[in-house]
């Protein structure tokens, strides 16, 4: 599995990377990739998001409509977000395959120290009340797109500004700083990695956008 990372990527043309590399690993001209990334301040909306409810009015943060599960959430600076292509072996894998996400946030959780877990009635990662990471994800001829994104430094404010997060109103939402964990995105990035190499059974090779003809993944 090829674990990528691409620094600070415009949302928009982080769907289009997944639509270029979900196509080559149905076609099996790639291996299973996680691209690892940052995204500019987005609001993003998932196939079943209620914006009539949820979307509190304008912020000057655009608003992407998705293909994903799930509701409108925030993507932006401070925030760790991993897409992995990975290709299932039948479409009974997919619990399996949310759940190794899952697993691989609280076990980076937990490696500083939080006590992260998943919550049975709400998808995501939670800390107590709030939530410190958002799962969802889309499967398109048996190979997932879209992934995770854990909070490590974000602002905040930008989650309650413009949206109810996750359409979840009686829950609030945490990062590793909000916790009082000193640490990098850099390294949550690797621990994060190594935890979903360990979750997903995958033994990880480090490469490059260009490694993949993914020229633009830089701003």
């Amino acid at each position: 599995m090829l674990s990528v990372w691409c620094g600070e990527v415009v949302y928009e043309e982080a769907l289009r990377f997944q639509r270029l590399l979900v196509d080559a690993r149905v076609a099996d001209t790639i291996d299973d990739v996680v691209l690892t990334l940052t995204h500019d301040p987005v609001y993003t909306a998932g196939r079943h998001a209620d914006l009539a409810a949820n979307l509190r009015g304008s912020t000057g943060v655009r608003v992407v409509p998705v293909d994903r599960g799930g509701d409108v959430t925030y993507h932006g600076p401070g925030q760790l977000v991993a897409y992995p292509v990975v290709k299932l072996a039948d479409a009974k894998a997919v619990r399996a395959y949310v759940d190794a996400l899952v697993d691989a946030c609280v076990r980076t959780a937990r490696s500083y120290g939080v006590d992260a877990r998943p919550d049975g009635d709400r998808p995501g990662v939670w800390v107590g009340r709030d939530k410190l990471a958002a799962v969802g994800v889309r499967v398109d001829r048996r190979v997932t797109s879209h992934g995770l994104a854990f909070n490590v430094d974000p602002d905040l404010a930008e989650f309650s500004a413009g949206i109810v997060p996750c359409g979840i109103a009686d829950a609030g939402v945490c990062s590793l700083a909000s916790l009082g964990v000193d640490t990098t995105l850099d390294e949550v990035r690797h621990r994060l990695v190594a935890a979903l190499g360990d979750t997903l059974g995958r033994r990880l090779q480090s490469a490059t956008p260009a490694d993949l003809g993914l020229t633009a993944a830089r701003i």
